[in-house]
């Protein structure tokens, strides 16, 4: 069995289709196995068979809308994937702050090359690709977290899902546990 997490896109608390209990629901409907939330954000982490996290993405994705009425963008990564890209140290030694605040964006498709911030986007750079996935550190007190996240929403049209290095490790905890 290989530990996975599904990365799901516009999950927060406040609607009960989207509670960790439904979504924990939906997945072990599916039949796969251990399944855990980890904090209250879309990260589900689950065992399965299957070798394909582009499959799992796939009837996962696929459930939401049969299952709890709504569509969510849905990343699956192994736990092998986020270990790596964590050890990757893709940030260096920068502590995660408002003033280095570190940002993970996942693709259903992995990502090819490096988009470049738009103009009058002060502060925010872009540190690189890691296994398909776009690793970005702004200055929230140049920029703010909305307007980053608006740039690389308008630039991939909504079809992302991020998290920070800090939610990243948890995740990992939890897949260890």
């Amino acid at each position: 069995m290989t530990s996975y997490v599904a990365l799901i896109r516009g999950i927060g608390p406040g609607d009960p289709r989207k509670s960790n209990e439904s979504l924990r629901g939906v997945l072990e409907g599916l039949g796969l196995d251990r399944v855990r939330s980890v904090l209250a954000s879309g990260n589900v982490v689950f065992e399965s068979g299957s070798r394909s996290p582009a499959k799992l993405a796939d009837r996962i994705e696929a459930a939401w809308p049969e299952e709890l009425g709504f569509s969510a963008l849905t990343v699956v990564r192994s736990r092998a994937q986020i270990a790596a890209l964590l050890d990757a140290e893709p940030f260096g030694d920068a502590a995660h702050g408002k003033a280095s605040y570190q940002l993970v964006t996942f693709f259903r498709t992995a990502l090819r090359s490096a988009p470049t911030p738009p103009e009058g986007l002060a502060g925010v750079e872009v540190v690189g690709i890691v296994d398909g996935a776009l690793c970005t550190i702004h200055d929230t007190t140049l920029t703010g977290g909305p307007e980053v996240m608006k740039w690389i929403d308008q630039t991939y049209e909504k079809q992302t899902t991020s998290r920070t290095p800090l939610t990243l490790r948890k995740i990992l905890a939890k897949m260890d546990a």
